[in-house]
């Protein structure tokens, strides 16, 4: 032990972390990293964008911000660098806290430029061109689906070429895509569609089959000719969900003697500081316990309100572009313990990896090595260890034993000078160092250099001031208007109809899709700040077909679908017959409780009429075209969002949109 604190005095750089413990309390590991010894080429780190929605509110964000908070994501040597971004392929439905558009609402139907994705993924490639693009669907639009109304059909394979043409138009190389998300497989259609891929673009990886179980890798076992069509075998959750998971990680035979990559295509689903420790085992323990080569957080960024279900999962919070306040989260930064000082195309050092002192309840550590087998980076975690581990490290076999950059996280802390630090450098003497690793922390040693850490923060919170009003015009057709988050359904600008001038938001999916989120539910979208109380919410509304059209307010808490939240509805139909509804989360589907209903002019198709829900206190107020049908008293909800809605396969629009303070 005198030895190491002789090491820590001797080194340069920054107050350092190597410590002394007490010989009684710590356990040694020694590790020789071997550049003759290798392992499995490790594929990156990357994150979702999508499954959810969870990145809606990122495009809305007002510059400087918006920048920054894609270079903390996505920027080399600056924050998380993710190296692999994976984007829901929309399809026009719910994947967990929104919905994203389709770029084929209809068989007839093209359009490249819908919704967010585009430009996320050419954001990130701006930031860094070497990072590896994936998709995946979760839902589809009803008309793929076919008369058994499922994903496996002729017609979703030339959706999803479909889709890798519009990324072409868009300069995007995608490099992997999957099948159905968390929905099983086909064998029949993997082969299809691999057969598909090496026809129209032969470099993309198919990945099979993204769901929570190695079944995938027995089938394949099993049935060569449908092995062949799997290129990566990708696994959700493999060491579990949660902030305090990622100790244990399931392994599978089959999976291993496949001969393909093995990847944990999905995991995270953890809150974007408390949840480091999860991501952080997570990385180390998936390939210690399963050989995973990839590590694919869920989601990437939480650009979503605080009353969805997943509100702060991610590696960044972003829910306020009106305001442009963020924050990057420890999940980033444990992130960037890996992709910082690795690359795809390095390999691990299987012989320099493993737990602390043989026992995971110390932590774990592994090695990888440049392809150029000099360089090398080791990463150690002892999240959940109850005392410090010494680490002897020789260094052999060709790699550089000059100096030994060492970073490092604290877990748990409020300080940002504990967070992603160069906490000291190590000279190696005969290629021979030691670190002692202290509990709950994230260690990266690499002989590599080029990291570091942004400085720039976001605005301060602030509320979305009142009044806020939208005519729609800005926006070309098929985008999104600012703040408007899908929940169900696709709600983008179109020319409006009737013989209005300007642009108006159309729901666009006129058939029931292909669903992962199961469960009946209306087409949705939901704007605005989750504290404001008394307002009147106004809209211009034209139903294109027999239906209803429905204002919302005082939207707050959702929980697994968009029919499970608690708000209050104003609902008229084509005929005239109007309710007042409040909805709540009670119950697996949520409970719809009419408060008040009657008939008033009808509103037939293919025109124009004003509707407006004004709440103020516990009175609420509905009126059509000035008129009022009903004011009543209800105080079950005192605050939330607004919201406009259609019923189940009606396009209808809206225009004009507008909520003032009462």
């Amino acid at each position: 032990m005198r030895r190491l604190a002789l090491l820590a005095a001797a080194a340069v750089g920054a107050t350092p972390l190597v410590m002394v413990v007490a010989a009684h309390a710590a356990t040694t590991t020694a590790i020789t990293i071997d550049g003759t010894q290798g392992g499995r080429t490790f594929d990156g780190i990357g994150a979702i964008s999508g499954g959810g929605g969870n990145s809606r509110l990122l495009a809305d964000y007002p510059e400087p911000q918006r920048s920054q908070i894609l270079d903390y994501l996505f920027k080399p040597g600056y924050g998380a660098a993710l190296q692999i971004l994976k984007v829901e392929i929309g399809g026009d439905t719910n994947s967990t806290d929104g919905a994203e558009p389709s770029h084929m609402h209809t068989a007839t139907d093209l359009g490249c430029n819908r919704g967010y994705e585009w430009w996320l993924m050419a954001q990130a490639k701006a930031r860094n061109p070497a990072i590896k693009l994936a998709a995946l669907s979760w839902g589809a639009p009803g008309w793929v689906g076919g008369p058994t109304h499922t994903f496996w059909t002729t017609d979703t394979i030339n959706y999803l070429i479909k889709w890798l043409d519009c990324a072409a138009s868009h300069h995007l190389t995608i490099d992997y895509i999957g099948g159905w998300n968390e929905r099983s497989h086909d064998k029949t259609w993997y082969e299809n569609f691999h057969a598909a891929l090496a026809a129209h673009y032969p470099k993309v990886k198919l990945v099979g089959d993204d769901a929570h179980n190695w079944i995938v890798a027995d089938d394949m076992a099993a049935d060569p000719t449908f092995a062949k069509a799997v290129d990566i075998v990708g696994t959700h959750y493999p060491c579990g969900k949660g902030d305090d998971t990622g100790t244990t990680c399931t392994n599978n035979a089959n999976a291993n003697a496949s001969g393909k990559q093995l990847w944990a295509s999905e995991g995270g689903s953890v809150d974007f500081n408390t949840g480091a420790g999860a991501v952080a085992r997570s990385i180390n323990r998936g390939y210690l316990d399963s050989h995973l080569t990839a590590y694919l957080n869920w989601p990437v960024v939480a650009a979503i309100t605080p009353n969805l279900l997943w509100a702060t999962m991610g590696l960044a919070l972003a829910r306020e572009p009106w305001s442009g306040a963020y924050s990057v989260g420890q999940n980033a930064w444990v992130t960037a313990h890996t992709t910082q000082f690795t690359a795809p195309g390095w390999k691990y050092i299987d012989s320099a990896s493993g737990y602390l002192g043989g026992n995971r309840a110390n932590g774990s550590y592994v090695t990888l090595k440049s392809p150029n087998r000099k360089d090398f980076s080791t990463i150690v975690e002892t999240t959940a260890a109850t005392a410090g581990t010494t680490l002897n490290f020789t260094v052999t076999g060709g790699l550089s034993t000059g100096t030994v950059h060492v970073w490092s996280t604290k877990l748990g802390t409020t300080n940002p000078n504990d967070v992603f630090q160069h906490t000291t450098d190590i000279t190696p003497k005969n290629g021979a160092f030691s670190l002692t690793a202290t509990p709950g922390r994230v260690y990266s040693l690499t002989t590599t250099t080029g990291q570091g850490k942004g400085t720039a923060k976001g605005a301060r919170s602030a509320a979305l001031a009142l009044p806020y009003s939208d005519n729609f015009d800005g926006y070309a057709a098929g985008h999104e208007a600012r703040y408007l988050a899908d929940m169900d359904g696709a709600f983008e600008a179109v020319t409006c109809g009737a013989r209005r001038s300007g642009m108006c938001i159309r729901q666009m999916a006129n058939q029931l899709a292909v669903v992962w989120r199961k469960g009946s539910r209306d087409p949705s979208a939901l704007l605005g700040d989750v504290g404001w109380t008394n307002y009147t919410l106004s809209c211009d509304v034209l139903l294109e077909h027999a239906g209803y059209v429905e204002l919302q307010s005082r939207v707050g808490t959702q929980t697994k679908t968009p029919s499970n939240v608690n708000a209050y509805f104003f609902r008229v139909s084509d005929t005239g017959a109007w309710s007042i509804i409040k909805s709540s989360t009670a119950g697996t589907s949520g409970t719809l409780s009419t408060l008040a209903s009657g008939t008033t002019k009808a509103l037939g198709t293919n025109k124009w009429h004003t509707l407006a829900l004004s709440v103020h206190g516990s009175t609420i107020t509905a009126s059509v075209d000035g008129t009022v049908v009903r004011t009543l008293t209800n105080g079950s909800y005192s605050a939330g969002q607004v919201g406009i809605a259609t019923s189940q396969t009606i396009n209808a629009q809206f225009d004009n949109l507008s909520v003032k303070p009462n």
